[in-house]
């Protein structure tokens, strides 16, 4: 099989299976012609990283480890300027266009701390007034942590949800996705870290009927190979605007970002990959949410330093230890563009429905 057809028989593949031809024929019929990026704008070189909420306040200085965004733990040699694929003028994490002619990172985290105070830290305290965007609202369907995003995600947004192994990101994925197709949304599902009938049997555990929407042709659930995938992500990138709208996705959840990274072990071609990737998701005008491990050093930031300065919102999932040395799991909103949200940090528990936050509770 060729690299120019393997995804969209992806598509097919599963749609023969449930019997679904409606959605092979979709992708088979599709119009290759043009690149899905041609006249696109570039939506993470407009210097926005105001709303970067990694100034907020943490334990242990995990706001210094964090501030490196491109720390490899893969190579002790920097990249030279040269070789830097975004180059001085396409950089969208160089200093340029900076009122203070810094990095945009000490921009986030200035604007950040100034604008944290006591209601920053309860979470009980913030701004009731609903963030001023004419731009649409979509609920993430956890019980919670809507309230603490005030009017809900703005569509369209990029997210990314970080955490360590068992916190629950897949679950947080689906349960995003079942929000969705509740309301009427369609919605698409790609794995690469787990088989489609296993990602069908966690949702259809809890009752959200996930072969039912399959079969409707409501729901796609596509899993990839990490390996193949990143061989054939230019064509992916290319295909995968057309393909969300031929199935007319408003939806998508992508598990796990970090596999995609690891395939790369040059900190500057992984760099260029992943905002290529991301750019492309934003073609696509689809509310995303992709999930990411954390870095093993710092709970706070994903496992390249990468992901979380290319996205519009994020959301950490961590195990965090009281004063009774319980080991609780817990969730910060770290930035959300164009929203107000609480910066609380909320414990959360996993049942077998879903993910619930305890809003009115408190971690520490």
């Amino acid at each position: 099989m060729s690299d120019d057809d393997w995804f969209e028989s992806a598509f097919d593949e599963d749609a023969t299976e449930e019997g679904e031809a409606s959605t092979g024929n979709a992708v088979e019929n599709g119009d290759a012609a043009g690149s899905a990026f041609e006249d696109s704008e570039d939506e993470f070189g407009d210097g926005d990283g105001a709303e970067d909420a990694f100034g907020a306040d943490h334990p242990d200085g995990a706001v210094a480890d964090s501030t490196d965004a491109f720390a490899d733990a893969d190579t002790d040699e920097d990249v030279p300027a040269d070789d830097d694929p975004f180059g001085s003028d396409n950089d969208p994490f160089s200093a340029e266009g900076s009122d203070s002619g810094g990095s945009l990172f000490d921009d986030d985290f200035a604007s950040a701390m100034q604008s944290a105070g006591p209601g920053d830290e309860t979470g009980e305290d913030f701004d009731e007034e609903a963030f001023e965007s004419e731009i649409p609202r979509v609920d993430l369907g956890i019980s919670g942590l809507d309230k603490m995003v005030q009017g809900g995600v703005p569509e369209r947004h990029l997210m990314v949800v970080v955490g360590a192994p068992g916190t629950g990101k897949t679950t947080f994925g689906l349960q995003f996705l079942y929000h969705g197709l509740q309301q009427g949304d369609s919605a698409v599902f790609i794995t690469l870290e787990q088989s489609r009938q296993a990602i069908l049997d966690t949702a259809n555990e809890r009752g959200w009927e996930f072969d039912r929407y399959e079969a409707e042709d409501e729901l796609a659930i596509v899993d990839l190979d990490p390996v193949e995938m990143a061989n054939s992500l230019d064509n992916i990138r290319g295909e995968l605007p057309k393909l969300i709208r031929e199935f007319d996705a408003e939806r998508l959840v992508l598990d796990s970002v970090s596999l995609l990274e690891m395939m790369y072990d040059d900190q500057a071609k992984r760099r260029t990959e992943v905002f290529d990737f991301t750019r492309s998701l934003k073609e696509a005008g689809v509310t995303t949410m992709l999930t990411s491990e954390a870095s093993e050093d710092n709970p706070y930031a994903s496992r390249h330093g990468i992901i979380e300065y290319l996205t519009d919102a994020v959301f950490v999932l961590q195990y965090v230890r009281g004063d009774t040395q319980e080991t609780r799991l817990a969730v910060e909103i770290q930035k959300i563009r164009n929203a107000n949200h609480s910066r609380a940090t909320k414990p959360y528990d996993i049942t077998l429905d879903g993910i619930d936050v305890y809003q009115q509770a408190s971690i520490f």
